[in-house]
C-alpha cells in the first residue's frame, strides 16, 4: 500500500476560493493517500498597510475576528478542532451567507461542540502573535504576492513543494479531484515553474 502523506493548507475563513479548494482537498483525501491539515493565514494581516478600496478595507477590518477565533481553538483544542471549525464557519459564511460577527462565531463553535465563549477571541489581540506566526509559516515559501489558499505538500519525489491555489470552481469530486491533485503536484514540483493562469469567467460555485 502507498504510504500516506500529509498536505497542509493555509486558509482564511472569509475567502470563498479557499473554501472551495478546501472542499476539493477533502475529496482528495478519499481517492489519494493524503491527509490534510488546516492552518490559519489572514488576509487582514496580508493586506496591512495596503491601499485598498473602501469595501474591501471594511472586509479586512472584520476579517480579524474569525481568524482569531480559529487560532484560539487551535491553541486550546488542536488542529483537528480547527478543521471542524473551518467547516462550520465556511458552511455558515459561504453557503448560509451569514454576516461576520460574534453570533456567527458562537454558533459555529456550538456546531462542533466547542465552548461558544471562545467567540470572544474575535475582539481580542491576545492571539495576534500566534496568528501572525501561523500566517508567516504558510506564506514564507510562496511569498507575499499571493493570498489564500496556500498548500504545502510532498512532491512526486517526496521533496516539499508549496504553492498558491489551485483556484477552482466548483470543487472536483471523486477521481477528478485526484487527477487534479496529481497534476498540481507535477507542475508545482517542476523547477522554475511559477504561474499557470487564465481569466476567471465565473464566481464561486459551492456545490
Amino acid at each position: 500500500m502507498t504510504e500516506r502523506v500529509t498536505a497542509d493548507m493555509w486558509f482564511d475563513p472569509i475567502c470563498p476560493w479557499a473554501w472551495i479548494t478546501s472542499r476539493w482537498l477533502l475529496e482528495v483525501e478519499q481517492v489519494r493517500a493524503v491527509d490534510v491539515r488546516f492552518h490559519v493565514m489572514s488576509l487582514s494581516v496580508l493586506n496591512e498597510g495596503r491601499d485598498l478600496p473602501e469595501q474591501y478595507r471594511e472586509l479586512m477590518n472584520n476579517g480579524w475576528g474569525p481568524v482569531r477565533v480559529c487560532i484560539a481553538v487551535e491553541q486550546q483544542h488542536g488542529s483537528d478542532a480547527v478543521r471542524k471549525l473551518y467547516t462550520a464557519l465556511g458552511t455558515r459564511i459561504h453557503l448560509g451567507k451569514e454576516q461576520l460577527g460574534p453570533e456567527l462565531y458562537a454558533a459555529a463553535l456550538t456546531d462542533v461542540g466547542l465552548d461558544p465563549a471562545l467567540a470572544a477571541a474575535a475582539g481580542s489581540t491576545d492571539y495576534d502573535e500566534a496568528l501572525r506566526a501561523s500566517h508567516e509559516a504558510g506564506m514564507r515559501p510562496v511569498g507575499q504576492d499571493v493570498g489564500t489558499p496556500v498548500v504545502h505538500a510532498p512532491g512526486p519525489d517526496g521533496s516539499p513543494v508549496a504553492f498558491f491555489g489551485p483556484v477552482i470552481t466548483p470543487a472536483p469530486k471523486g477521481e477528478a479531484a485526484g487527477r487534479l491533485w496529481d497534476g498540481v503536484l507535477l507542475v508545482a514540483s517542476t523547477p522554475g515553474f511559477y504561474e499557470l493562469k487564465r481569466t476567471r469567467e465565473q464566481g464561486p460555485i459551492f456545490d
